[in-house]
């Protein structure tokens, strides 16, 4: 749709910043700020968005933008469907818009919360991470995975018979079994934990005690242990 209106309407050297998997109210989100980057280089005369939510749905950092940041860098700035374009001047209906949108993000951050409450007050698990040592069955349940759950049960032993956390992954390491961020990384690619893949099999400290604290292994659902204070505040 973008390029179509850049081709018709006489707009060439055209880049896409693409942010999938964003929320709108992240304003540090890699392509925009990238984007943001270009435009205080100079390397952006006009910027194109299908309409002012794909800028932003922080209606004071989408203000900012329209009113004051891509002025002061004599950039164009057109939303489509919106029917808004730079060069035409904004009426008052752009910032109350922008408004709306970031209204319509609040709603639908409210209506999350209050359905993962729900669930979270029925006993059902709301955490998204499969902890090490569990798979999830068909029905999106955690059961224990046959490969790791052993591991899982001999680290508990070793703690039992007194064996110290740094003595507990001196042992594994020694029989090169695999780190939970290694092992997770081998199976399905996933980087989270930041795989160490010079040493896959150097256990941290820091890994087995919070193994060692964690709940989840005694077979509780703890849910709300951690939250964010607001759809746009991402600290946890």
């Amino acid at each position: 749709m973008l390029q179509e209106y850049a081709d018709r309407n006489g707009f060439r050297n055209c880049r896409f910043y693409v942010d999938d998997g964003f929320s709108g109210t992240d304003n540090t989100r890699p392509a925009y700020v990238e984007m943001l980057e270009d435009v205080k280089n100079g390397l952006v005369g006009t910027v194109i968005v299908k309409d002012q939510s794909r800028l932003g749905r922080d209606h004071l950092e989408t203000d900012r933008l329209m009113e004051l940041i891509f002025p002061a860098y004599d950039v164009r700035f057109i939303a489509i469907t919106d029917g808004v374009d730079s060069a035409n001047g904004f009426n008052e209906m752009s910032g109350i818009r922008n408004l709306f949108n970031d209204m319509y993000a609040r709603d639908t951050s409210k209506k999350i919360r209050a359905v993962q409450r729900a669930k979270g007050e029925r006993g059902e698990r709301v955490g998204t991470t499969t902890p090490y040592g569990y798979m999830k069955n068909s029905d999106k349940q955690l059961v224990p995975d046959p490969e790791t759950a052993p591991v899982v049960k001999r680290i508990f032993e070793m703690s039992a018979e007194g064996k110290g956390s740094r003595r507990i992954c001196d042992i594994l390491s020694a029989e090169r079994v695999l780190t939970p961020s290694m092992y997770s990384f081998r199976k399905n690619g996933s980087r989270a934990g930041n795989p160490n893949i010079s040493s896959p099999y150097r256990w941290s400290v820091k890994t087995v005690r919070s193994m060692l604290k964690n709940r989840i292994y005694c077979g509780d659902t703890v849910n709300f242990s951690t939250y964010t204070k607001s759809y746009k505040l991402k600290k946890h």
